[in-house]
């Protein structure tokens, strides 16, 4: 049994001193939403979608390892990517406060990310959780796969991404809202407007 890292709660972010993450399933656009707070606070955005498309475009060893799990719209292994994740985080001063986007996608990889926050000084101190209807995100995913060419993205490849996410990443959630750490934000709607959602949510 994995013993949990115990973090202090908060109900809040700003203010708090601590790291945020922002989670949502596929095609929400948190990667969108996670750069538009980053700039506007001064934060360092944790892509751990960008570290792997670099890894991907350099050709590395890496890259064409993790490229057989995206390209089947499947998880990277948790080693893998928490080992990235801890290589970056040694590169940001701890005094600059992170926004972790993409990451944690399971809840092994949530305790991970605990352990190495606490070895470093850091916590999570919120998670905001952008929502929007299975529909929703199937559609925006098959515009967004034909508008890039994006020949991998198959409607299969596509509905497995939604269901490993309900599978894998949803019980993350709970993991963190048993800390009270947890704000939800409708993501449907302009990009400007569910920014505002988004400041309102860490603001209250």
């Amino acid at each position: 049994m994995t013993e949990r890292v115990s973090a202090p709660e908060t109900s809040g972010v700003r203010g708090s001193g601590g790291d945020l993450v922002v989670m949502g399933p596929p095609g929400v656009g948190k990667g969108t939403q996670a750069k538009a707070l980053a700039q506007e606070s001064g934060w360092i955005q944790l892509s751990t979608g960008e570290v792997f498309r670099d890894h991907i475009r350099r050709q590395t060893e890496l890259g064409r390892r993790v490229k057989t799990y995206l390209d089947q719209g499947a998880y990277v292994p948790d080693d893998v990517t928490v080992d990235l994740v801890r290589d970056r985080l040694r590169s940001i001063p701890s005094s600059t406060r992170v926004l972790f986007d993409g990451f944690p996608r399971t809840v092994a990889q949530a305790e991970a990310l605990d352990r190495l926050l606490a070895e470093m000084g850091r916590r999570v101190a919120g998670v905001v959780i952008l929502e929007a209807p299975r529909d929703e995100l199937y559609a925006r995913l098959s515009s967004r796969a034909m508008a890039e060419q994006r020949a991998d993205d198959t409607p299969e490849v596509i509905a497995n991404r939604l269901d490993v996410y309900d599978e894998q990443t949803r019980p993350v959630i709970s993991y963190y809202e048993d800390r009270g750490l947890v704000k939800r934000v409708n993501g449907v709607g302009r990009r400007e407007d569910i920014t505002a959602r988004l400041r309102e949510a860490l603001e209250s």
